[in-house]
């Protein structure tokens, strides 16, 4: 049965997945809408620019860049076969977010395994005691995705406050739902940092080719301090040196790429707290 408080949490999550999608959704259409003039402002000063430099740019307006583009893609014979596999991707990705979701709601509503242990003609059966087992085992990584989030929230933070600094100075438009987008994205390690980076940039290139060119140095720099700050904060919260942090993420991206560096200080914390509760007769300290 759903307690009031757990109603109150349910209508939240939905709320903020909401909010998210309808991000997304907004930031998505108003891109494809502003690319041209984005472009027509841009372009002049990045072939200026490279004129300066004697750099020679095979464009000089939106129209031949688009037509750069579209004649590259052609000469590319796999290029159908990439858009059917992104487009796959894209869809596995979306499935699995919300099959996910589906699951996390559902466990939420009801944590328990075995739902009829009453009903067993043994109570302490094989099945339930197992179950039991893996029960505790989730609680224990759901501990440890907690510890990992709550210090993730403190980077997000960090990394929000920096760029908002930044967004103000250069006159960023619609410089409120950047800041706001920036925090939210925040929250995925990796991932989000990749998606407000890309908003921050192409918002950019509506001021200045020049202004896009400071705005990316300037992200990439707050995320190479962003790097160590996580391993130090994450790495404190989890009880664990820096450097052991480091290589967690440093492994967890060799073996699964972003999401494995978004799992890696979750599972190195499920581990400690794992092997902690294991005594081992006759070692000494």
């Amino acid at each position: 049965m759903l307690t009031k408080r757990k109603w109150l949490a349910l209508a939240l999550f939905i709320l903020l997945v909401a909010g998210i999608a309808f991000c997304g959704v907004y930031f998505t259409r108003a891109a494809v809408k502003a690319l041209p003039e984005a472009a027509e402002q841009s372009i002049p000063s990045a072939s200026a620019w490279a004129e300066a430099r004697e750099i020679p740019l095979p464009f000089t307006d939106f129209e031949s860049l688009k037509t750069l583009v579209i004649d590259s893609l052609k000469e590319e014979a796999h290029y159908l076969s990439n858009v059917a596999r992104l487009a796959g991707n894209t869809s596995t990705a979306l499935l699995f977010t919300l099959v996910g979701i589906v699951a996390a709601i559902s466990l939420f509503v009801n944590s328990q395994i075995d739902l009829y242990r009453r009903s067993h003609p043994t109570r302490n059966n094989l099945y339930s005691v197992l179950s039991k087992q893996v029960a505790q085992r989730f609680r224990d990584f759901y501990r440890s995705f907690a510890t990992v989030m709550g210090a993730q929230i403190t980077i997000s933070l960090i990394n929000t406050s920096l760029t908002a600094l930044f967004v103000v100075i250069i006159r960023l438009p619609y410089a409120p739902l950047v800041i706001a987008v920036t925090f939210l994205c925040g929250l995925l390690p990796i991932v989000g940092n990749l998606i407000s980076n890309v908003i921050i940039v192409g918002l950019a290139f509506t001021i200045s080719f020049k202004v896009a060119v400071i705005a990316l140095g300037f992200l990439v720099a707050i995320h190479k301090l962003e790097y160590f700050l996580n391993s130090k904060i994450i790495g404190d919260r989890i009880r664990n040196p820096i450097w052991l942090t480091l290589l967690a993420l440093i492994i967890g991206e060799r073996l699964m790429g972003i999401p494995g560096m978004v799992l890696a200080p979750v599972v190195l914390n499920y581990l400690r707290l794992e092997l902690s509760k294991v005594e081992v007769p006759g070692a000494t300290d």
